[in-house]
């Protein structure tokens, strides 16, 4: 005699999440910052996040801005506010990691925070247009709290600089 297998509660919201269908321009962007390029041979895979984040600050800025609106996609698709902030930490470890000259620029062909925060919202989203006012409040809190971080690491390395060219040399 033939058992059936019993599905699980959690194979159950698996399946009625993986209903939610994500617009294609998310993907495309996650896809276009973290996955664009490929090294022959190897199969690593980097986008432009990588590349442009080679230019020091401003490259990180900007690619951390286009982060910012996938995360304020996660409210869109409902996703709870503790995986917010995940997607949030995971933007905030890509732009201060990813901000440190040679090590950082190194880091951000590993570290793909636009990829995971899209898994993130694939497992987590409960449908679209599902964000209620505090959701977005909280984003907003967590998206200022990050420019905070990217207008203290700007101001940080014009004073690095400022120290450098105008100290008198040590020897």
């Amino acid at each position: 005699m033939e058992e059936l297998e019993k599905p699980s509660r959690f194979t159950s919201l698996r399946s009625r999440k993986s209903e939610v269908e994500i617009e294609k321009s998310l993907d495309d962007l996650a896809f276009y910052l973290d996955d664009l390029f490929r090294i022959p041979g190897v199969g690593w895979r980097f986008g432009l996040d990588a590349i442009v984040g080679l230019i020091p600050n401003v490259g990180d800025t900007l690619t951390s801005l286009a982060s910012f609106y996938i995360l304020l996609a996660g409210v869109r698709y409902g996703v709870p506010k503790i995986t917010l902030f995940r997607m949030a930490l995971n933007i905030g470890i890509d732009y201060l990691l990813g901000s440190v000259p040679i090590i950082g620029d190194a880091f951000d062909f590993f570290w793909k925070s636009n990829d995971m925060n899209m898994r993130l919202i694939r497992e987590r989203a409960t449908g679209k247009n599902k964000g209620t006012t505090g959701d977005y409040v909280f984003i907003f809190v967590l998206i200022g709290l990050l420019v905070l971080l990217l207008i203290a690491s700007i101001i940080t390395s014009a004073v690095i600089l400022y120290w450098i060219f105008t100290s008198k040399p040590l020897l």
